[in-house]
């Protein structure tokens, strides 16, 4: 990945947009070495997010199933 200094960025945002969506470029911007933000491709962005909803269905699907367990169980588990 490539660290572009944030007066960069600002200076070639056209350019480094072409880098990103064009040559599948992943770049961070930075201020005084400190990352601020990444540029990636759009389909990265994307995977991304079907990663992050599975995870949210998975976490989802777990509490389901807990509260479908009878309290007697639950304060057994817990060692009420």
């Amino acid at each position: 990945m490539i660290a572009i200094p944030i007066s960069e960025a600002r200076e070639h945002l056209a350019d480094l947009g072409n880098r990103v969506s064009l040559r599948g470029e992943r770049l961070v911007v930075e201020r005084r070495g400190k990352v601020l933000f990444a540029l990636v491709p759009v389909e990265d962005l994307e995977l991304l997010e079907r990663i992050e909803d599975r995870l949210d269905l998975d976490v989802l699907r777990v509490a389901k199933d807990e509260a479908s367990k009878p309290w007697a169980e639950v304060k057994k588990a817990l060692g009420l």
